[in-house]
């Protein structure tokens, strides 16, 4: 897995911003930027962290999981019952109201039905 400041940096790179640009845009010094994808620094919060993946268009779950605030295991279940939850909205968007209440009621079914 590639480190939290490799992720950053190659992020920050493909945007075309500069540390300084970054330091601006979000009020996080471009020294503690630059700390940040040189490693340094192991325990970064995750609001700051929130601020990068908004800015980077990263999932915050990638930053989280590259930090080790969360498991990647765990990560990977975030990211898979997103995906899920996704193709379930996407599938129903001509659906009625009544449709929809219709999938609802099935998907309790199911879950209860084991």
């Amino acid at each position: 897995m590639e480190t939290l400041g490799n992720t950053l940096k190659t992020a920050r790179k493909k945007l075309g911003l500069t540390l300084v640009q970054v330091e601006e845009s979000l009020q996080i010094s471009n020294a503690y930027l630059s700390q940040l994808e040189n490693d340094k620094i192991k325990n970064p919060s995750a609001n700051i962290l929130y601020k990068l993946s908004k800015l980077y268009k990263i999932p915050l779950n990638d930053l989280l999981a590259s930090a080790g605030i969360i498991d990647k295991k765990e990560e990977e279940e975030v990211n898979k019952h997103n995906e899920f939850v996704e193709r379930i909205a996407f599938s129903s968007e001509d659906f009625t109201a009544e449709e929809r209440q219709e999938v609802l009621r099935f998907l309790e079914y199911l879950k209860f039905k084991q």
